[in-house]
């Protein structure tokens, strides 16, 4: 399989679990079946890949003097507009919206990360220093 077609189906994935834990966090996010979570993780992709940018550059005044905050407004806004496009898909209000697309953007790149060939992966580095006998409190002396 191609790189580009399992780092998609990785988020898309990710996207569908970040979902489905939502719905199990805020009250206000419902899904009638599985059918609905899956096509609305996919409309999300898509509306994040193509209308989230467009709204970026459109408001970009807003979230310069916002010092960013705004892009928090946009995220809520597209989750609105995918919940609007998908049947089976409902949110109560846009305070749930804006908290939801917050913990579904840190949830679904929490899962991808850790995902080998998804191309968003979290590294861990563990250096070990050349004398392992020297206690750490103490600052190294010159040899």
């Amino acid at each position: 399989m191609s790189n580009r077609i399992t780092a998609f189906l990785v988020h898309w994935a990710a996207t569908s679990l970040s979902l489905w834990a939502a719905t199990r966090v805020f009250s206000g996010l419902h899904f009638t079946d599985g059918e609905a979570l899956l096509i609305s993780a996919l409309v999300l992709g898509l509306a994040n890949a193509s209308v989230k940018p467009l709204l970026i550059v459109l408001t970009l005044p807003l979230t310069v003097f916002s010092l960013g905050l705004f892009l928090l407004v946009i995220n809520g806004l597209v989750l609105m507009m995918v919940a609007s496009l998908v049947e089976g898909f409902a949110i109560d209000g846009f305070g749930t919206a804006l908290l939801a697309s917050l913990f579904i953007s840190f949830l679904s790149t929490f899962i991808a990360g850790f995902v080998p060939g998804s191309g968003s992966q979290v590294r861990v580095h563990w250096q070990r220093g050349d004398d392992d006998d020297n206690d750490s409190s103490q600052p190294p002396t010159r040899r």
